[in-house]
């Protein structure tokens, strides 16, 4: 009998039956039991892929007390790291055996808050929260007590699930190599205050600055779009004694370069520019961005995989898991031009 002949979807009962098995013997074939004969696993799956069979998670979650699903929570936005995150946790998601439900929301608290518990009445198994919490962290704390909570926005506010890049370190770095050039200081782009990636790497900038005994400017700052570091540019770039520039992130760093391009600053023989993110279009930019490198997509993975492994067992720690960045040197830096 094909999967053609059935008005419904296959059943396992369906299977069990053209399998010759029982309906036992094809829940331990699909849940990888390993009190199963080879030969009769074969036989089973063979089955399975010729009906067309596919379990019934809701069925599943009354007997084992999961649904194979996990929540992801996002920003309703374009940014380019967001989306190359939420990329991370899908494919690690497909690997370790799980299916995906994705919320989306804006950065108020009530808009927050609503997204968790819209995944939690789902039934999800586990939440990897992608969005700044800042503002919402106690309120989603609460909602999510029960539930292993993963978070990957950067903010040490929910350390203990913990899993991203060190951003405090992605700016001292940046900053680092300015200074190591040469400039008296460094002047910042910064991103949305509300942003705890944004607020780490304005702090630590500023912190970087301060313990070299340099000047510390006042901050700028954007919404990550291209735009706003094209307006912050023309401030920039028409204040000679600005020699380097730090842009939170590689998108906004665009907007400064064109800004200083249409001004007549030359990149980097008058000012340099240091991004964050090493986007794949940082490399081809004019001139090539220099960057601090993190893998989204490799954060969105790891995450899952912290998930996956605190739904297996609770009692499991959950320390922060930080990963350092990587400066990548390219053509927008180079001494100050007193410095030359």
């Amino acid at each position: 009998m094909s999967a053609q002949q059935y008005t419904r979807g296959p059943s396992m009962r369906d299977v069990a039956t053209a399998a010759g098995v029982s309906a036992q013997t094809i829940s331990r074939v699909l849940n990888d039991h390993p009190n199963v004969q080879e030969s009769t696993r074969r036989r089973v799956l063979a089955v399975v892929e010729e009906l067309g069979y596919r379990r019934n998670n809701t069925a599943r979650a009354l007997v084992t007390g999961r649904s194979k699903t996990i929540g992801v929570l996002t920003l309703a936005t374009s940014n380019y790291s967001k989306a190359a995150l939420a990329l991370g946790v899908e494919l690690g998601a497909r690997e370790m055996g799980y299916t995906v439900n994705a919320v989306t929301s804006d950065l108020t608290v009530q808009g927050l808050t609503d997204a968790v518990s819209r995944l939690v009445l789902q039934g999800v198994d586990g939440i990897v929260i992608a969005a700044p919490l800042q503002e919402a962290t106690e309120q989603i704390s609460k909602i999510t007590a029960r539930i292993p909570t993963v978070n990957t926005d950067g903010s040490s506010s929910m350390g203990e699930g913990m899993v991203g890049v060190d951003q405090d370190m992605a700016a001292v770095l940046a900053t680092r190599h300015l200074l190591e050039l040469g400039h008296e200081t460094v002047w910042h782009v910064a991103g949305p205050a509300e942003w705890s990636d944004a607020a780490s790497r304005l702090n630590s900038w500023r912190r970087t600055l301060q313990e070299a005994g340099r000047e510390v400017p006042p901050e700028l700052n954007g919404d990550w779009s291209p735009e706003s570091g094209y307006h912050n540019g023309l401030i920039l770039g028409r204040m000679p004694e600005v020699t380097a520039i730090l842009v939170a992130s590689d998108e906004m760093a665009f907007g400064v370069l064109r800004a200083l391009n249409e001004l007549g600053r030359r990149v980097p023989e008058d000012i340099s520019v240091v991004g964050i993110d090493d986007i794949d279009l940082a490399a081809f930019a004019n001139p090539p961005l220099t960057t601090v490198r993190q893998s989204f997509e490799d954060t969105g993975r790891r995450a899952v995989l912290r998930l996956v492994a605190q739904i297996t067992d609770p009692s499991l720690g959950s320390a922060p898991d930080l990963v350092a960045p990587t400066l990548i040197v390219r053509g927008s830096t180079a001494p100050p031009p007193t410095a030359s």
